[in-house]
């Protein structure tokens, strides 16, 4: 295993999937310590100064050459980013933060992803192998992302948006109601959840009226990734915590939800 967090890869692939979301694969130039479901990386997309700090991108997939990575075109770095070609190398950190917690052999993984929150998930919805139940919601169907994908790997999907273009019209917290209300064969269901604040809110009061063990991946702006600069810190139970140094993920009942 690699000492150091810092490693080179090149962009072997940057893939459009709609238009404001790539698929970047990465081959790792040196050696990488093995990432978890639920970390992050920092990556370097200029060599000069504008933009200086790295950004932060949730591990989408481990791959046999090295990792994949899902993001949103919505700023200076993503716009470089995408603007990458094939061969181009990058400079990383990681693999950062704590990842989702395996559940035991005998509880029953529901897998929550709203919109691009898909991205942090999926390399656990692959890591259980066809044992989670995965609700995948977004506004609109051009939202969802590599849902032909998605079904290789999972027990039971539903689909669900806003407007009803594709799958189950509503959300994913509506669909999370109907399950368990109606599912009593669910043995010992533990949640994971990943997407915007007010759904993971939303999930994490549903899951304390269920008394239902859920972990939530929060989606914050972070400026170094090693929690020097408490930029992302955020209100828990027991004080502020820093996103990417005590999370991504944490136990949703920890957080201090605030409209």
């Amino acid at each position: 295993m690699s000492s150091s967090r810092y490693f080179r890869a090149e962009i072997r692939e940057n893939r459009p999937l709609n238009g404001n979301h790539n698929l970047l694969t990465l081959a790792n130039l040196d050696p990488m310590r093995e990432p978890q479901p639920g970390q992050f990386y920092m990556l370097q997309v200029s060599k000069g100064s504008d933009p200086l700090l790295k950004r932060a991108f949730s591990l989408f997939r481990r791959t046999p050459e090295g990792i994949q990575i899902l993001y949103r075109i919505k700023g200076k770095g993503t716009s470089i980013l995408r603007d990458m070609k094939e061969g181009a190398a990058l400079d990383l950190l990681g693999p950062l933060g704590n990842g989702y917690p395996m559940p035991s052999d005998d509880q029953s993984p529901l897998v929550i992803a709203g919109g691009i929150g898909i991205a942090s998930v999926f390399s656990l919805v692959e890591k259980l192998s066809k044992k989670a139940f995965v609700f995948y919601g977004a506004r609109l169907e051009e939202e969802l992302f590599m849902t032909d994908e998605l079904g290789k790997i999972y027990k039971e999907l539903v689909v669900c948006t806003d407007d009803g273009s594709c799958g189950v019209r509503g959300t994913v917290v509506d669909v999370l109601h109907d399950f368990v209300k109606n599912r009593d064969g669910i043995q010992r269901p533990v949640i994971y959840a990943c997407g915007p604040h007010v759904m993971l809110a939303a999930i994490a009061k549903a899951a304390e009226a269920y008394s239902i063990k859920a972990y939530a991946s929060l989606e914050e702006h972070m400026a170094c990734g090693v929690g020097a600069c408490l930029g992302c810190a955020v209100k828990t139970t027991s004080g502020y915590k820093r996103v990417c140094k005590e999370g991504p993920v944490f136990d949703s009942q920890e957080i201090v939800w605030q409209p």
